[in-house]
Protein backbone atom coordinates (compact mmCIF):
# COMPACT_ATOMS: atom_id res chain seq x y z
CA UNK A 1 0.00 0.00 0.00
CA UNK A 2 1.28 3.47 -0.86
CA UNK A 3 1.85 5.33 2.38
CA UNK A 4 0.69 8.85 1.49
CA UNK A 5 -0.85 11.53 3.68
CA UNK A 6 -4.17 11.22 1.87
CA UNK A 7 -4.42 7.66 3.15
CA UNK A 8 -3.64 8.78 6.66
CA UNK A 9 -6.71 10.99 6.48
CA UNK A 10 -8.88 8.02 5.59
CA UNK A 11 -7.24 5.63 8.03
CA UNK A 12 -8.29 7.53 11.17
CA UNK A 13 -5.94 6.58 14.01
CA UNK A 14 -5.57 2.88 13.23
CA UNK A 15 -2.29 1.53 11.97
CA UNK A 16 -2.01 1.25 8.23
CA UNK A 17 -1.10 -2.21 6.97
CA UNK A 18 2.23 -2.38 5.22
CA UNK A 19 2.35 -3.52 1.63
CA UNK A 20 4.70 -3.81 -1.24
CA UNK A 21 5.10 -0.86 -3.54
CA UNK A 22 4.64 -1.49 -7.21
CA UNK A 23 5.12 1.26 -9.75
CA UNK A 24 5.28 -0.94 -12.81
CA UNK A 25 1.93 0.27 -14.16
CA UNK A 26 2.06 3.74 -12.65
CA UNK A 27 3.00 6.86 -14.56
CA UNK A 28 4.99 9.32 -12.46
CA UNK A 29 5.84 12.56 -14.22
CA UNK A 30 9.49 13.62 -13.81
CA UNK A 31 10.33 16.41 -11.40
CA UNK A 32 11.60 19.70 -12.81
CA UNK A 33 14.98 21.29 -12.05
CA UNK A 34 14.44 21.87 -8.36
CA UNK A 35 16.71 21.78 -5.34
CA UNK A 36 15.85 19.23 -2.64
CA UNK A 37 17.40 18.93 0.79
CA UNK A 38 16.60 15.98 3.03
CA UNK A 39 17.20 15.84 6.79
CA UNK A 40 17.00 12.22 7.92
CA UNK A 41 17.15 10.56 11.32
CA UNK A 42 17.69 6.95 10.22
CA UNK A 43 20.17 5.44 7.80
CA UNK A 44 17.34 3.44 6.20
CA UNK A 45 15.45 6.58 5.20
CA UNK A 46 18.67 8.26 4.06
CA UNK A 47 19.39 5.27 1.85
CA UNK A 48 15.88 5.39 0.36
CA UNK A 49 16.25 9.11 -0.38
CA UNK A 50 19.68 8.56 -1.92
CA UNK A 51 18.29 5.81 -4.15
CA UNK A 52 15.39 8.07 -5.14
CA UNK A 53 17.85 10.75 -6.20
CA UNK A 54 19.32 8.26 -8.67
CA UNK A 55 15.92 7.52 -10.20
CA UNK A 56 15.49 8.81 -13.75
CA UNK A 57 12.48 10.90 -12.70
CA UNK A 58 14.63 12.96 -10.32
CA UNK A 59 17.58 13.22 -12.70
CA UNK A 60 17.14 16.98 -13.15
CA UNK A 61 16.75 17.69 -9.44
CA UNK A 62 19.66 18.64 -7.17
CA UNK A 63 19.51 16.49 -4.04
CA UNK A 64 21.45 16.94 -0.80
CA UNK A 65 21.07 14.62 2.20
CA UNK A 66 21.95 15.44 5.80
CA UNK A 67 21.27 13.76 9.11
CA UNK A 68 19.59 15.40 12.08
CA UNK A 69 15.89 15.76 11.31
CA UNK A 70 13.83 18.89 11.99
CA UNK A 71 16.28 20.42 14.47
CA UNK A 72 19.13 20.24 11.97
CA UNK A 73 16.94 21.79 9.25
CA UNK A 74 15.89 24.72 11.44
CA UNK A 75 19.50 25.39 12.37
CA UNK A 76 20.75 25.11 8.79
CA UNK A 77 18.33 27.71 7.42
CA UNK A 78 19.00 30.39 10.00
CA UNK A 79 21.83 31.62 7.82
CA UNK A 80 21.05 30.27 4.35
CA UNK A 81 18.10 30.29 1.92
CA UNK A 82 15.82 27.29 1.77
CA UNK A 83 15.57 25.06 -1.34
CA UNK A 84 12.47 24.35 -3.40
CA UNK A 85 11.73 21.20 -1.38
CA UNK A 86 12.64 20.26 2.18
CA UNK A 87 12.22 16.63 3.21
CA UNK A 88 12.27 15.95 6.95
CA UNK A 89 12.21 12.71 8.89
CA UNK A 90 11.07 12.66 12.51
CA UNK A 91 10.70 9.75 14.90
CA UNK A 92 9.08 11.99 17.53
CA UNK A 93 5.50 12.12 18.75
CA UNK A 94 2.90 14.42 17.17
CA UNK A 95 3.42 17.41 19.49
CA UNK A 96 7.18 17.33 19.00
CA UNK A 97 6.80 17.15 15.22
CA UNK A 98 4.47 20.16 15.20
CA UNK A 99 6.74 22.13 17.54
CA UNK A 100 9.72 21.41 15.32
CA UNK A 101 7.83 22.53 12.21
CA UNK A 102 6.85 25.77 13.92
CA UNK A 103 10.53 26.45 14.56
CA UNK A 104 11.39 25.62 10.96
CA UNK A 105 8.67 27.95 9.70
CA UNK A 106 10.40 30.89 11.36
CA UNK A 107 13.49 30.54 9.15
CA UNK A 108 11.94 29.10 5.98
CA UNK A 109 11.48 31.02 2.72
CA UNK A 110 8.08 31.55 1.15
CA UNK A 111 7.23 29.04 -1.54
CA UNK A 112 9.28 26.17 -0.12
CA UNK A 113 7.42 22.84 -0.19
CA UNK A 114 7.81 20.54 2.79
CA UNK A 115 7.55 16.75 2.91
CA UNK A 116 7.48 15.11 6.36
CA UNK A 117 8.34 11.47 7.02
CA UNK A 118 7.11 10.21 10.38
CA UNK A 119 6.03 7.11 12.27
CA UNK A 120 2.82 8.51 13.73
CA UNK A 121 -0.20 7.29 11.79
CA UNK A 122 -2.93 9.58 13.05
CA UNK A 123 -5.54 11.66 11.26
CA UNK A 124 -5.28 14.48 13.83
CA UNK A 125 -1.60 14.91 13.09
CA UNK A 126 -2.29 14.84 9.36
CA UNK A 127 -4.85 17.61 9.71
CA UNK A 128 -2.46 19.75 11.74
CA UNK A 129 0.27 19.24 9.17
CA UNK A 130 -2.12 20.19 6.39
CA UNK A 131 -3.20 23.29 8.30
CA UNK A 132 0.43 24.33 8.59
CA UNK A 133 0.86 23.95 4.82
CA UNK A 134 2.95 20.76 4.73
CA UNK A 135 2.78 19.42 1.19
CA UNK A 136 3.03 15.69 1.91
CA UNK A 137 3.22 13.29 4.88
CA UNK A 138 4.68 9.81 4.45
CA UNK A 139 4.54 7.01 7.02
CA UNK A 140 7.89 5.36 7.71
CA UNK A 141 9.41 3.06 6.68
CA UNK A 142 9.49 4.49 3.18
CA UNK A 143 10.78 2.99 -0.04
CA UNK A 144 12.51 4.57 -2.96
CA UNK A 145 9.36 4.83 -5.06
CA UNK A 146 7.53 6.52 -2.16
CA UNK A 147 10.09 9.31 -2.23
CA UNK A 148 10.03 9.60 -6.02
CA UNK A 149 6.24 9.65 -6.08
CA UNK A 150 5.98 12.25 -3.32
CA UNK A 151 8.49 14.69 -4.80
CA UNK A 152 7.27 14.38 -8.38
CA UNK A 153 3.67 14.69 -7.21
CA UNK A 154 4.39 18.12 -5.75
CA UNK A 155 4.82 19.50 -9.26
CA UNK A 156 2.53 17.31 -11.38
CA UNK A 157 -0.72 17.70 -9.44
CA UNK A 158 -3.37 19.60 -11.44
CA UNK A 159 -3.60 22.22 -8.68
CA UNK A 160 0.16 22.54 -8.22
CA UNK A 161 1.57 26.00 -8.80
CA UNK A 162 4.15 26.35 -11.58
CA UNK A 163 7.59 25.89 -10.14
CA UNK A 164 9.16 28.85 -11.92
CA UNK A 165 9.41 32.54 -11.11
CA UNK A 166 9.91 34.88 -14.07
CA UNK A 167 12.06 37.98 -13.54
CA UNK A 168 12.05 40.51 -16.38
CA UNK A 169 14.89 43.04 -16.67
CA UNK A 170 14.52 45.94 -19.09
CA UNK A 171 16.33 49.22 -19.71
CA UNK A 172 14.56 52.55 -19.44
CA UNK A 173 16.79 53.70 -22.30
CA UNK A 174 19.18 52.02 -24.68
CA UNK A 175 22.76 51.62 -23.50
CA UNK A 176 22.11 51.74 -19.76
CA UNK A 177 23.53 48.25 -19.14
CA UNK A 178 20.28 46.38 -18.52
CA UNK A 179 21.59 43.23 -20.21
CA UNK A 180 24.75 43.23 -18.12
CA UNK A 181 22.70 43.58 -14.95
CA UNK A 182 20.27 40.83 -16.03
CA UNK A 183 23.14 38.44 -16.73
CA UNK A 184 24.92 39.16 -13.43
CA UNK A 185 21.71 38.79 -11.43
CA UNK A 186 20.98 35.49 -13.16
CA UNK A 187 24.48 34.35 -12.29
CA UNK A 188 24.01 35.35 -8.64
CA UNK A 189 20.68 33.55 -8.41
CA UNK A 190 22.27 30.35 -9.69
CA UNK A 191 25.56 30.54 -7.81
CA UNK A 192 24.67 32.17 -4.50
CA UNK A 193 21.11 30.90 -4.04
CA UNK A 194 21.71 27.53 -5.74
CA UNK A 195 18.49 27.92 -7.74
CA UNK A 196 18.43 26.32 -11.18
CA UNK A 197 18.00 29.29 -13.49
CA UNK A 198 17.75 30.12 -17.17
CA UNK A 199 18.76 33.46 -18.64
CA UNK A 200 16.69 34.10 -21.76
CA UNK A 201 18.14 36.59 -24.23
CA UNK A 202 15.21 38.18 -26.06
CA UNK A 203 17.26 40.59 -28.17
CA UNK A 204 17.43 38.14 -31.05
CA UNK A 205 19.35 40.43 -33.42
CA UNK A 206 21.93 41.95 -31.07
CA UNK A 207 21.80 39.98 -27.83
CA UNK A 208 24.98 39.78 -25.76
CA UNK A 209 24.24 36.95 -23.30
CA UNK A 210 26.31 34.49 -25.33
CA UNK A 211 29.29 36.86 -25.22
CA UNK A 212 28.89 37.66 -21.51
CA UNK A 213 28.77 33.97 -20.55
CA UNK A 214 31.43 32.99 -23.12
CA UNK A 215 29.00 30.63 -24.86
CA UNK A 216 28.37 29.99 -28.55
CA UNK A 217 25.51 27.49 -28.65
CA UNK A 218 24.36 26.23 -32.06
CA UNK A 219 20.71 26.54 -31.01
CA UNK A 220 18.75 29.02 -28.97
CA UNK A 221 15.49 30.86 -28.54
CA UNK A 222 15.06 31.51 -32.27
CA UNK A 223 14.63 27.77 -32.86
CA UNK A 224 11.70 27.81 -30.43
CA UNK A 225 10.00 31.04 -31.43
CA UNK A 226 10.03 30.10 -35.12
CA UNK A 227 8.76 26.57 -34.42
CA UNK A 228 5.87 27.17 -32.01
CA UNK A 229 4.21 23.82 -32.80
CA UNK A 230 7.26 21.93 -31.54
CA UNK A 231 7.59 23.73 -28.22
CA UNK A 232 7.38 21.53 -25.16
CA UNK A 233 9.62 21.01 -22.13
CA UNK A 234 11.76 18.41 -23.89
CA UNK A 235 12.28 20.58 -26.99
CA UNK A 236 13.16 23.68 -24.96
CA UNK A 237 15.48 21.60 -22.78
CA UNK A 238 17.51 20.65 -25.86
CA UNK A 239 17.96 24.33 -26.73
CA UNK A 240 19.50 25.28 -23.38
CA UNK A 241 23.23 25.85 -23.16
CA UNK A 242 24.66 24.91 -19.76
CA UNK A 243 26.84 27.65 -18.25
CA UNK A 244 27.28 26.36 -14.69
CA UNK A 245 25.83 23.61 -12.53
CA UNK A 246 22.72 25.69 -11.84
CA UNK A 247 22.68 28.17 -14.74
CA UNK A 248 21.61 27.64 -18.35
CA UNK A 249 21.28 30.03 -21.26
CA UNK A 250 18.59 30.33 -23.91
CA UNK A 251 20.70 32.34 -26.30
CA UNK A 252 19.79 34.79 -29.04
CA UNK A 253 21.18 34.09 -32.52
CA UNK A 254 22.60 37.66 -32.78
CA UNK A 255 22.48 37.47 -36.57
CA UNK A 256 20.81 39.66 -39.17
CA UNK A 257 19.89 37.08 -41.77
CA UNK A 258 16.21 37.47 -40.92
CA UNK A 259 13.94 40.03 -39.29
CA UNK A 260 12.46 39.43 -35.86
CA UNK A 261 8.91 40.74 -35.98
CA UNK A 262 6.69 38.88 -33.54
CA UNK A 263 3.08 38.84 -32.48
CA UNK A 264 2.16 39.68 -28.90
CA UNK A 265 1.87 36.04 -27.85
CA UNK A 266 4.96 34.73 -29.69
CA UNK A 267 6.84 33.80 -26.51
CA UNK A 268 3.91 32.48 -24.46
CA UNK A 269 4.48 28.77 -25.09
CA UNK A 270 8.22 29.08 -24.48
CA UNK A 271 7.75 30.82 -21.14
CA UNK A 272 5.01 28.41 -20.09
CA UNK A 273 7.39 25.54 -20.73
CA UNK A 274 10.24 27.22 -18.84
CA UNK A 275 8.02 28.19 -15.93
CA UNK A 276 6.82 24.63 -15.59
CA UNK A 277 10.27 23.13 -15.13
CA UNK A 278 12.79 25.85 -14.13
CA UNK A 279 12.70 27.48 -10.67
CA UNK A 280 13.89 30.86 -11.95
CA UNK A 281 13.75 32.41 -15.43
CA UNK A 282 15.51 35.75 -16.02
CA UNK A 283 14.30 37.58 -19.13
CA UNK A 284 16.74 39.99 -20.76
CA UNK A 285 14.13 42.20 -22.47
CA UNK A 286 15.44 44.57 -25.17
CA UNK A 287 14.71 48.30 -24.97
CA UNK A 288 11.78 48.54 -27.33
CA UNK A 289 8.04 48.95 -26.94
CA UNK A 290 5.87 46.44 -28.78
CA UNK A 291 3.00 44.12 -28.09
CA UNK A 292 5.26 41.24 -27.05
CA UNK A 293 7.61 43.24 -24.82
CA UNK A 294 4.68 44.81 -23.00
CA UNK A 295 3.04 41.39 -22.61
CA UNK A 296 6.23 39.88 -21.19
CA UNK A 297 6.67 42.69 -18.67
CA UNK A 298 3.05 42.69 -17.53
CA UNK A 299 3.09 38.91 -17.17
CA UNK A 300 6.37 38.62 -15.25
CA UNK A 301 6.45 37.79 -11.55
CA UNK A 302 9.03 40.49 -10.87
CA UNK A 303 10.22 43.42 -12.97
CA UNK A 304 13.48 45.36 -12.74
CA UNK A 305 13.77 48.60 -14.73
CA UNK A 306 17.38 49.73 -15.22
CA UNK A 307 17.94 53.46 -15.63
CA UNK A 308 20.84 55.86 -15.99
CA UNK A 309 20.98 59.09 -13.95
CA UNK A 310 19.71 61.52 -16.59
CA UNK A 311 16.45 63.19 -17.53
CA UNK A 312 15.47 60.90 -20.41
CA UNK A 313 15.94 57.85 -18.19
CA UNK A 314 13.92 59.45 -15.42
CA UNK A 315 11.05 60.20 -17.80
CA UNK A 316 11.10 56.75 -19.39
CA UNK A 317 11.45 54.91 -16.09
CA UNK A 318 8.51 56.80 -14.61
CA UNK A 319 6.36 56.11 -17.66
CA UNK A 320 7.18 52.40 -17.53
CA UNK A 321 6.70 52.06 -13.79
CA UNK A 322 3.41 53.96 -13.85
CA UNK A 323 2.03 51.86 -16.71
CA UNK A 324 3.12 48.57 -15.14
CA UNK A 325 1.70 49.52 -11.76
CA UNK A 326 -1.66 50.27 -13.38
CA UNK A 327 -1.58 47.05 -15.43
CA UNK A 328 -0.62 44.93 -12.38
CA UNK A 329 -2.72 46.29 -9.49
CA UNK A 330 -2.51 43.07 -7.49
CA UNK A 331 1.21 42.43 -7.97
CA UNK A 332 4.44 43.82 -6.61
CA UNK A 333 5.35 47.24 -7.88
CA UNK A 334 8.22 47.10 -10.38
CA UNK A 335 11.70 47.50 -8.93
CA UNK A 336 14.17 49.89 -10.49
CA UNK A 337 17.89 50.44 -10.15
CA UNK A 338 20.31 53.13 -11.23
CA UNK A 339 23.38 52.13 -13.23
CA UNK A 340 26.57 53.90 -14.31
CA UNK A 341 26.31 56.46 -11.53
CA UNK A 342 29.24 58.80 -10.93
CA UNK A 343 30.71 59.38 -14.40
CA UNK A 344 33.38 62.07 -13.89
CA UNK A 345 32.32 65.61 -14.84
CA UNK A 346 28.88 64.43 -16.03
CA UNK A 347 25.87 66.24 -14.56
CA UNK A 348 23.55 63.64 -13.05
CA UNK A 349 20.11 63.45 -11.48
CA UNK A 350 20.45 62.30 -7.89
CA UNK A 351 18.97 59.01 -6.64
CA UNK A 352 16.80 61.00 -4.21
CA UNK A 353 15.14 62.78 -7.14
CA UNK A 354 14.48 59.44 -8.83
CA UNK A 355 12.97 58.13 -5.61
CA UNK A 356 10.70 61.15 -5.33
CA UNK A 357 9.51 60.94 -8.93
CA UNK A 358 9.00 57.16 -8.91
CA UNK A 359 7.67 57.11 -5.33
CA UNK A 360 10.02 54.28 -4.43
CA UNK A 361 13.64 53.75 -3.45
CA UNK A 362 15.99 52.16 -6.01
CA UNK A 363 16.81 48.50 -5.51
CA UNK A 364 20.48 49.34 -6.13
CA UNK A 365 22.67 52.27 -7.14
CA UNK A 366 25.50 50.80 -9.20
CA UNK A 367 28.58 53.03 -9.60
CA UNK A 368 30.39 53.73 -12.84
CA UNK A 369 33.26 51.20 -12.90
CA UNK A 370 34.60 51.11 -16.48
CA UNK A 371 37.68 49.02 -15.67
CA UNK A 372 35.71 46.35 -13.81
CA UNK A 373 32.82 46.07 -16.25
CA UNK A 374 35.05 46.39 -19.31
CA UNK A 375 37.30 43.58 -18.13
CA UNK A 376 34.32 41.33 -17.42
CA UNK A 377 32.71 42.04 -20.80
CA UNK A 378 35.89 41.46 -22.81
CA UNK A 379 36.70 38.23 -20.96
CA UNK A 380 33.19 36.77 -21.10
CA UNK A 381 32.95 36.81 -17.31
CA UNK A 382 30.60 38.00 -14.60
CA UNK A 383 31.55 40.73 -12.12
CA UNK A 384 31.81 38.18 -9.32
CA UNK A 385 34.31 36.18 -11.38
CA UNK A 386 36.53 39.22 -11.92
CA UNK A 387 36.29 40.46 -8.31
CA UNK A 388 34.20 38.30 -5.98
CA UNK A 389 34.43 40.71 -3.03
CA UNK A 390 33.71 43.89 -4.95
CA UNK A 391 30.82 45.97 -3.65
CA UNK A 392 29.09 45.75 -7.03
CA UNK A 393 29.16 41.96 -6.90
CA UNK A 394 27.50 42.18 -3.49
CA UNK A 395 24.82 44.46 -4.98
CA UNK A 396 24.01 41.78 -7.53
CA UNK A 397 23.80 39.16 -4.78
CA UNK A 398 21.43 41.31 -2.74
CA UNK A 399 19.31 42.12 -5.80
CA UNK A 400 19.07 38.40 -6.57
CA UNK A 401 17.79 37.74 -3.06
CA UNK A 402 15.12 40.44 -3.30
CA UNK A 403 13.94 39.51 -6.79
CA UNK A 404 13.56 35.85 -5.82
CA UNK A 405 11.74 36.72 -2.58
CA UNK A 406 14.53 35.35 -0.40
CA UNK A 407 15.51 38.63 1.28
CA UNK A 408 11.90 39.45 2.23
CA UNK A 409 11.40 36.02 3.76
CA UNK A 410 14.45 36.50 5.96
CA UNK A 411 13.37 39.93 7.10
CA UNK A 412 9.91 38.80 8.16
CA UNK A 413 10.24 35.70 10.24
CA UNK A 414 7.11 34.08 11.48
CA UNK A 415 5.68 31.06 9.77
CA UNK A 416 5.89 30.49 6.11
CA UNK A 417 4.51 27.11 5.23
CA UNK A 418 1.05 28.32 4.32
CA UNK A 419 -0.22 30.07 1.20
CA UNK A 420 -1.51 32.87 3.44
CA UNK A 421 2.01 33.58 4.60
CA UNK A 422 3.22 33.70 1.02
CA UNK A 423 0.67 36.41 0.31
CA UNK A 424 1.72 38.38 3.37
CA UNK A 425 5.34 38.27 2.17
CA UNK A 426 4.46 40.24 -0.95
CA UNK A 427 5.91 43.67 -1.06
CA UNK A 428 3.47 46.38 -0.09
CA UNK A 429 2.00 48.33 -2.94
CA UNK A 430 2.38 51.58 -1.03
Amino acid sequence: MIKHASQVAMADSEAMPAGADSAADEHIAPAPRVSIQAFCETVETAAAVQAAGEDRRLSKAHLKIQMGGIAAAAEAYRSSPTPNVIMIESENHSDEILHGLDQLAEVCDAGTRVVVIGRVNDVTLYRELTRRGVSEYLIAPVGTIDIVRAVCGLFSHPDAKPVGRIIAVVGAKGGVGASTIAHNIGWAIARDLSLDSVVTDLDLAFGTAGLDYNQDPPQGIADAVFSPDRVDSAFVDRLLSKCTDHLSLLAAPATLDRVYDFGADAFDSILDSLRGTIPCVVLDVPHMWSGWTKRLLVGADEILVVAGPDLANLRNAKNMVDLLRAARPNDHHPFYCLNQVGVPKRPEIKPADFAKALEDQPLAVIPFEPQLFGTAANNGQMIAEVSANHKTAEMFRQSAQVLTGRAEAKRSRGGLLTPLFAKLMKRSGS
